[in-house]
């Protein structure tokens, strides 16, 4: 009776695992590096401060140094890189000299700054990620960390 059972269940769990074996393309697409990214110049309650082309805030990670960065899985959860398939574009008073990339993985880069968002900030103009575990600040148009808070 139970290896019965056994086998009538394995049709069950075999449809089980093929419907979720066909979400993983539709997540795989969600997470794909968008083709052009901007970085541009944007007043703050922190005073002037770097934004993308939504107006959304860009942050550094004072561990990372020299344009490398040292953000592991758990951290890029959080903090999100901004991340582009061809360069990053310097708008409304970004300076163009100070954007980069990290080639092996298409990150932005401001200054010697690997450039995040951060998940907690839900609309543009939000500044949650300021001064988050003493680590993690927004970023002023010389390319200098804003240390102070709102």
């Amino acid at each position: 009776m139970r290896a019965r059972m056994g086998i009538l269940a394995l049709p069950a769990l075999l449809a089980t695992l093929v419907a979720c074996g066909n979400e993983a393309p539709q997540q795989v697409a969600q997470q794909e590096v968008p083709v052009k990214a901007e970085v541009k110049i944007a007043q703050s309650d922190l005073g002037p401060i770097l934004v993308d082309q939504s107006g959304r805030t860009l942050y550094a990670f004072t561990k990372d140094e020299n344009k490398s960065n040292a953000c592991d899985a758990d951290c890029i959860a959080v903090w999100p890189a901004l991340t582009a398939q061809s360069e990053v574009e310097a708008k409304d008073g970004a300076d163009t000299k100070l954007v980069s990339q990290i080639e092996e993985s298409s990150q932005a880069v401001y200054g010697k700054w690997p450039l995040y968002y951060y998940v907690g900030d839900q609309v543009p103009g939000d500044l949650n990620g300021q001064g988050v575990d003493d680590e993690w600040f927004a970023i002023a148009p010389d390319g200098k960390l804003v240390k102070k808070t709102s």
